[in-house]
């Protein structure tokens, strides 16, 4: 008898100090982060806030993406990035004065996703004829710029974000699961990464 209550209270004891352990564990998430619908910890950002498994980021019916779980941080910040100026409309020069715009052009919006809000992959907006030179030639394993002197797009795990065409079909910087549509106006020989990325 006296064996069954000291191993009932060994269990009870057991299960206070990991319930206690979890709640210690959620305040000790990062500001900005959550526990996801799926358990796992969300990472913040206007695609839903969570991450896919695999290496290919999600395309969600609102038209923002869901980086992949085994990206790089800086590939997941350029995937929120995206998402913050996919409702931002079209103009010519838009992004180029200011990180915070209320439109932005093709090289602008790459250049934001890029930049310091994003990748922290360049530090200044640039325009298209300039990123023909940046970084070295050839696809990325996470991120390929595709640029000429008149246009310019990225694709960033598997999504292409441009103004021209994307899958919402709204003017403006958008996401597109369909990275064959920007070799209409820009050539595939283009391409062009940086770093490991």
């Amino acid at each position: 008898m006296n064996f069954a209550s000291n191993h009932e209270s060994g269990c009870i004891g057991r299960r206070a100090r990991l319930g206690a352990l979890a709640v210690l564990a959620l305040f000790a998430l990062p500001a900005g982060n959550a526990i996801g619908a799926d358990g796992g910890i969300s990472i913040g950002g206007g695609g839903g806030g969570r991450t896919v498994a695999g290496d290919t980021a999600k395309l969600r019916a609102n038209g923002k993406a869901i980086p992949p779980e085994n990206a790089p941080y800086r590939v997941k910040r350029a995937i929120r990035a995206g998402n913050r100026i996919d409702d931002k409309g079209y103009c010519l020069g838009g992004g180029h004065s200011s990180w915070r715009s209320r439109c932005y052009d093709c090289s602008g919006a790459v250049s934001y996703v890029l930049g310091p809000r994003g990748a922290r992959l360049v530090k200044s907006p640039m325009p298209s004829g300039s990123y023909t030179r940046w970084g070295k030639r050839g696809k990325g394993k996470w991120i390929t710029t595709y640029a000429d002197s008149g246009h310019m797009f990225v694709v960033i795990a598997g999504l292409r974000f441009d103004t021209s065409m994307p899958d919402d079909g709204r003017r403006g910087p958008g996401w597109s699961k369909n990275v064959r549509t920007g070799f209409r106006n820009v050539a595939r020989t283009a391409a062009r990464h940086k770093g490991r990325l």
